[in-house]
């Protein structure tokens, strides 16, 4: 069976999801995930309702340094900074997820571009896309750093899920394997362009229309005061009402994606997200969110406890969703 037999009802779901809709007020659950080895039955629990009832939630005591964190975020910067000549020498190839794009990521659910450039980190086919050491001192190093560190944010919170399904503690981890030429998950750094000074009709567009994610879990890191993210819950899809999910330094804020609900056999809920555009009296300058995306390796069957949908592999998988996002082309 080839990809192209496969028939996504998340890519139907999506392309519904367009319209601009009502904003409501909505509890994000936080999950402390400080002492987690001695805790881990109680945050297993905690993320399990999280996850089967909204989709979206925050965690703190994560382990990762806010002083590296902050250093990610200077160090994208310094890529986006790069002329536009300089970035154009690491395109993103058409069916992959590495390199930089702009304006390239057409979603389903408006079918125009979304408003941003980014640039996508994953190890195994990173070659000739890093920009030279000369360019960017260090970059590579720091970047990789950083991926390792949500690399395993996130294998510690599949292992709570792993358990919950039914499948050894370290299953994820196996399936998520850094070693291994088939492995997929995604690094991304996401320049949203400043709306100072633009004109009124630039603000009908999004920064980043309404989706899902394509992976099993989304770490992202934001910046304070940088806000835009709204959620529609899993279980509220179809409602047209969204909920503003503001950065607070010491979250992180993680959601289920398609791969995982899948894979859960649909009890894992993934989660309709987007980015609008800022209001009068909000901040209208460039934003930048870096998320990790967990996303199992080309070679991994997916294949539920409950064995709901039919075997299906990872990489075919991923393969459908970044074609169906991205211009010819690109």
């Amino acid at each position: 069976m080839t990809p192209n037999d496969y028939a996504l009802s998340e890519l139907a779901k999506e392309s519904t999801i367009g319209g601009a809709g009502t904003t409501v007020e909505r509890a994000v659950p936080v999950i402390d995930l400080s002492d987690f080895d001695a805790r881990k039955a109680e945050i297993a629990g905690q993320l399990w309702q999280a996850a089967t009832e909204v989709g979206f939630f925050q965690v703190t005591g994560h382990g990762i340094a806010e002083e590296d964190i902050d250093l990610a975020f200077d160090t994208a910067w310094e890529f986006f900074e790069l002329p536009e000549e300089v970035k154009a020498q690491y395109p993103m190839p058409k069916g992959t997820n590495a390199g930089w794009e702009f304006k390239a990521q057409v979603r389903p659910s408006t079918g125009t571009p979304d408003n941003k450039e980014s640039y996508q980190i994953t190890r195994p086919d990173m070659d000739g896309l890093w920009p030279a050491e000369a360019e960017l001192p260090g970059f590579r190093a720091k970047m990789l750093r950083f991926e390792r560190q949500n690399w395993e944010l996130g294998m510690r919170i599949l292992s709570c899920f792993a358990l919950k399904m039914g499948f050894a503690e370290d299953f994820f981890a196996e399936v998520h394997d850094q070693g291994s030429d088939q492995y997929q998950s995604t690094l991304r750094l996401i320049h949203y362009m400043s709306m100072e000074n633009a004109k009124p009709g630039d603000f009908r567009a999004w920064r980043a229309g309404a989706h899902s994610d394509f992976d099993c879990l989304t770490i992202l890191h934001q910046k304070e005061g940088e806000g835009g993210l709204q959620v529609c819950p899993g279980k509220d899809a179809a409602t047209g009402q969204w909920t503003d999910v503001a950065p607070k330094r010491g979250h992180i804020t993680c959601n289920i994606g398609d791969m995982l609900m899948r894979w859960s056999d649909d009890q894992l809920q993934s989660t309709l997200h987007r980015v609008r555009m800022p209001e009068p009296g909000e901040y209208m300058g460039r934003r930048l969110s870096l998320p990790f995306f967990c996303q199992a390796n080309r070679d991994a069957v997916m294949q539920g406890p409950l064995g709901k949908y039919a075997p299906m592999t990872a990489g075919d998988y991923l393969t459908m969703r970044i074609n169906a996002n991205f211009a010819a082309g690109k």
